[in-house]
């Protein structure tokens, strides 16, 4: 994937997007940040699962700050943090429509035989390996609650 930044920086550069290449630059930065900090704890530098993770944490930040923008009758922010959304999420892979999502919830919490509240965890590490950054994974949460709930 950090291939994939690179090329995009140099074509943002060439194309003279400057939102695409802040957003990059943005990216890159928070990669390099997780990098170091595994440095220090010894740990080696992210992989690309870990990288959809960053990604999907970096969506669900600014459709936060958007929405407080829109509150705040500041529609160019909101515009902007909606635009910067757009490039992150073409690294990621197709996200999982909700049918797909509740589905992959449903298999997850058979396949752990997850047996009420008390496995949510179990069932959500499960979700993440297999499905990073294709799906919003506090909304899967919902669903995987909703589920063994009804256990």
């Amino acid at each position: 994937m950090r291939e994939m930044f690179a090329t995009s920086l140099k074509e943002a550069l060439k194309a003279k997007d400057t939102r695409r290449l802040s957003t990059v630059r943005l990216i890159q930065a928070a990669v390099k940040d997780r990098d170091i900090a595994n440095r220090g704890a010894g740990k080696d530098p992210v992989s690309d699962d870990d990288i959809m993770l960053i990604l999907a944490k970096m969506i669900k930040q600014r459709e936060e700050s958007a929405r407080i923008y829109e509150e705040a009758a500041r529609l160019e922010l909101a515009q902007q943090e909606r635009e910067e959304i757009e490039v992150i999420r073409s690294f990621l892979p197709q996200q999982l429509s909700e049918d797909d999502v509740r589905k992959a919830c449903m298999n997850v919490v058979e396949e752990t035989g997850a047996q009420g509240l008390r496995d949510m965890g179990k069932c959500m590490n499960a979700l993440k390996t297999k499905f990073a950054g294709q799906m919003d994974f506090s909304k899967a949460s919902g669903v995987v609650k909703d589920l063994l709930h009804h256990e």
